[in-house]
């Protein structure tokens, strides 16, 4: 960072509106410290006009002045005997908090004051003069000339003082005085720590948002209160104010400085704007109305909102969040906004949109606002960048039960939250507590912010399946599950709750530009660019056959950039190196969010078609004697066989698709006069038949197919068959409409179960080695007819059905009776069934066509994509591209393949 000259006697702050003079007396010089990583926007940092942007986008007046810039400052032991008329011994640039370089602290102080003079612009006479601050951690008090103002607590909202009774003529002196207890009081906190490292980081104590002072008639207007009523066809709106009870106002919605609509209320009371036709925000066309809002004494504000609606709704047969009526996948990132020389505080503007710009630019359409409450501004480049917000509250420190006062604040300060961001378009979801941490009453809590915002959705707690001893208390709207390296659903949908996996991830590179402390932290290493982002491929797209078989609404990364020592980021800490293949990033992403529409199918994998129709959401569509129809499906392993099929490219047209059979190799449906059948290939029309086109669901959620040579005409189930039908009305849109399911049978390959096998090696080289166990661990080995017979029958199994899903398979030792293959670390070894659901999953394998192309491969059933896989003798569950050493090599799919042998032993 670049040392900027000292301004000794005279400091003059260049504003928006003007420029202000402050005085100071002799004081330690300041000095930017050198931060431990250096983002592209250290150096740009002014000492003399730090921030200078208008810090409130949504309430706006013309004049203002800024008070961010180089104030005194010093250490203290409480911030009760403020230091009138004193020169303080250091200078700290403010609004960066006193822990961060840019503050040129750069130390911890629990307690502390700030000190400087201003002069009032001549032009504010008979004006009220309001002293703003954007936020200071945790506790302050306020003196203007040796008068108290007052006292705030929190550290994460806005607050103001008028201070006109307490201004003189000539120069003027601000004190605030700082505590932040962190950790060592029941606070909300988030992630901040005294005792720093691993996922908890450096406190960001004092000021840390902008100062400013603005003139204003005595009757002001303090808050826009805006909710788009898309329905009503307006915008509701409370403007707030003081000093103005029963005034009028009115206010005026415009597009591009045209006036689109004008309506009068009475302050406190909501009113209508009608906008006809409004222009919906979105992420795919975030726009966004200008406001203009006036008192009836004179006072004008002015503001912004977007119009959308938010909801949920059964969709497909599956419950899904909505935005303007439709199910929007939530495809997200865990951002923390932690900043290496600003700590809590970005550096610049630029800085601060330049994390929302990237996560666009990759694909992304949401963002999780980690346990943490940013600036006005922030929150105006989401709404204009067009991202959609999961909004978190600080967390109370985890490992305890709040005292009756942390209770108190937290309660407090989470109000403050909702009410101060109730205009913030792009929040679309408020979540009060993560993993349990500082949790208590989670249900009376959650029904506490729906009654604040009956609008938005409400996700009691993020992750309770992770870390969280207290029961769900089942209200709310989402079931959000954490799931690392993931991602995964624990929990189904429910009719009144629709699932997330509100954490997935941190996949770790180290690089040079880290954080200069030990105890580096990630959820898995990968070795470079390239491997971490085709691991980081590999698992999202993964989500494809989450949002459509399991009914997945939403995901979170863990995360946007590395954070201290937590290395996940797609960005290093300092925002100098992008991690991985960002293209490839943004591929994959939008392939996820093409699959949410219904429009795009995973092909080569197995999958079952689910009725959407209500009344009819447990009927499969399924063969029977070479007619398609719809069924309930029981278990009788011929039905379940009968409702699944292989998605491929389309026979005629590759970017369709067509459906073969399970159970009859070689025959797809496809529809003959009409009706929809189960058919060998036998030329003609049949190719074109038997292609299928994915289209958003005709009903407003999963997949309806559409005839490749029928424009118009859809796979449609019509009493108890299927037909090709145009839209004939009544029920037809989710009669059209299916939802892509896990499959029924879950087995791609065969095995017959009771049936003694050994299992040979198929990679060049090794096919005379055979999967056995060992002191109950799996590896292979050399084995002949002549080898010993604990050695034969060590590679030796009998083939049972699946303990967990019989469309799958377990392999129980010949010798040792009752010990089975699983997996436990990822490796595979024998071990008696205790009868807890862990263990018949880890026992249970998937019989899959040959990754090689030949022969045969078993997936874990608890964890898709990993496949039995022999590396340097162990055998483990492996997937290729994953950060474990015996995860991926040029021979995987070989290693990974094994020959279905006649039995050993």
């Amino acid at each position: 960072m670049t040392a900027h000259p000292r301004r000794l006697l005279a400091l003059v702050l260049a504003a928006t509106a003007g420029t202000l003079v402050a005085t100071t007396g002799p004081a330690e010089a300041f000095a930017p410290k050198t931060p431990p990583l250096s983002t592209p926007w250290t150096s740009q940092v002014s000492t003399t006009n730090p921030l200078p942007e208008y810090p409130r986008p949504q309430l706006t007046r013309t004049d203002w002045q800024s008070l961010n810039g180089i104030w005194q400052f010093v250490g203290a032991s409480n911030i009760n005997t403020p230091p009138t008329g004193q020169t303080l011994g250091e200078e700290i640039l403010v609004p960066y908090p006193i822990e961060s370089a840019l503050s040129g602290i750069m130390r911890r102080q629990d307690y502390s004051y700030y000190r400087r003079t201003f002069t009032v612009p001549t032009g504010w006479t008979g004006k009220n003069v309001q002293l703003n601050f954007g936020a200071v951690m945790w506790q302050s008090k306020v003196w203007v000339n040796g008068t108290l103002l007052g006292t705030h607590e929190g550290g994460y909202d806005k607050f103001s003082y008028d201070i006109t009774s307490a201004l003189k003529a000539g120069a003027n002196e601000i004190i605030v005085g700082a505590w932040n207890p962190v950790e060592t009081q029941d606070i909300p906190v988030g992630k901040q720590r005294i005792s720093r490292g691993g996922i908890f980081y450096t406190p960001s104590s004092g000021i840390w948002q902008t100062v400013w002072l603005e003139p204003t008639n005595s009757a002001r207007i303090t808050r826009l209160d805006t909710t788009p009523n898309v329905a009503a066809g307006g915008l509701d709106l409370i403007v707030q104010a003081a000093n103005a009870s029963g005034q009028s106002v009115t206010a005026q919605v415009l597009s591009g400085g045209t006036v689109v609509g004008t309506a009068t209320g009475t302050v406190g009371a909501s009113f209508r704007v009608n906008i006809p036709n409004a222009r919906l925000w979105s992420p795919d066309d975030p726009f966004l109305y200008d406001l203009k809002v006036t008192l009836g004494s004179g006072d004008t504000v002015g503001g912004y909102a977007g119009m959308r609606s938010l909801g949920k709704a059964m969709l497909g047969g599956v419950l899904r969040p909505t935005l303007n009526g439709k199910f929007v996948y939530q495809l997200g990132t865990l951002d923390q906004g932690y900043w290496p020389d600003g700590i809590y505080t970005a550096p610049t503007d630029t800085a601060l949109r330049f994390d929302l710009e990237q996560q666009k630019a990759m694909g992304f359409n949401m963002v999780r606002k980690h346990i943490k409450v940013e600036s006005d501004r922030w929150f105006y480049w989401a709404d204009r960048l067009g991202l959609m917000v999961w909004q978190d509250m600080p967390a109370l420190a985890s490992g305890k039960e709040p005292s009756t006062a942390g209770r108190t604040r937290f309660e407090k300060e989470l109000k403050e939250m909702v009410d101060e961001h109730k205009g913030i378009t792009s929040i679309v979801q408020w979540v009060p507590f993560n993993e349990g941490w500082g949790e208590y009453d989670a249900g009376r809590i959650t029904d506490l912010v729906k009654s604040w915002d009956p609008i938005r959705m409400v996700n009691h707690d993020s992750g309770s399946n992770c870390c969280d001893s207290d029961p769900d208390p089942g209200n709310g709207d989402v079931i959000d599950d954490h799931v690392y390296v993931g991602p995964g659903i624990g929990r189904a949908p429910t009719a009144t709750r629709f699932a997330v996996n509100g954490e997935y991830g941190g996949l770790g590179l180290r690089t040079t530009h880290e954080w200069p402390t030990s105890g580096k932290f990630a959820y898995e290493w990968l070795a470079d660019s390239n491997a971490l982002t085709s691991r980081y491929v590999q698992i999202t797209g993964r989500l494809i056959d989450l949002i459509n078989g399991s009914g997945l609404s939403g995901s979170v990364y863990t995360e946007p950039t590395d954070v201290e020592e937590e290395l996940n980021g797609f960005y290093t800490y300092d925002r100098q190196v992008a991690k991985m293949d960002l293209a490839r990033v943004r591929e994959v992403n939008l392939r996820v969010l093409g699959a949410a529409t219904g429009a795009t199918l995973s092909t080569g994998k197995l999958a079952s078609l689910r009725v959407t129709t209500p009344g009819y959401t447990n009927r499969y569509l399924r063969h029977s004697a070479g007619a398609a129809r719809t069924d309930v499906i029981g278990t009788a392993s011929a039905d379940r066989q009968d409702a699944t099929y292989w998605v491929r490219p389309g026979l005629s047209n590759t970017t369709c698709y067509s459906f073969e059979s399970r159970n009859f190799p070689g025959q797809y449906l496809r529809h003959r006069s009409y009706r929809v059948y189960r058919e060998a290939n036998t030329g003609g029309t049949f190719a074109a038949d038997a292609t299928f086109c994915a289209r958003p669901g005709l009903s407003g959620g999963g997949t309806s197919l559409e005839a490749s040579n029928m424009a118009g005409y859809y796979l449609r189930h019509r009493s108890d068959e299927v037909w090709m039908d145009a839209n004939t009305g009544g029920s037809f849109t989710d009669d059209a409409t299916w939802q892509v399911t896990t499959p029924l049978w879950r087995s791609g390959a065969d095995l017959t179960v009771g049936a003694n096998r050994s299992f040979r090696v198929t990679t060049a080289g090794y096919d005379t080695r055979y999967l056995r166990h060992q002191n109950s661990l799996a590896r292979t080995d050399v084995i002949t007819t002549g080898s010993s017979l604990a050695d034969r029958q060590d590679a030796t199994f009998t083939v049972r059905a699946g303990l967990a899903d019989n469309s799958c398979y377990t392999f129980e030792s010949v010798n040792y009776p009752g010990r089975y293959l699983r997996h436990a670390a990822y490796r595979l070894q024998t071990a008696t069934n205790d009868g807890t659901t862990t263990f018949q999953q880890d026992a249970t394998f998937c019989a899959q066509p040959g990754l090689s192309g030949a022969n045969l491969s078993l997936e874990s059933v608890n964890y898709p994509g990993y496949f039995w896989r022999h590396y340097a003798e162990a055998v483990y569950i492996a997937t290729n591209g994953g950060g474990n050493t015996w995860d991926s090599s040029s021979s995987y799919n070989a290693d990974a393949t094994w020959n279905n042998a006649n039995p050993l032993g």
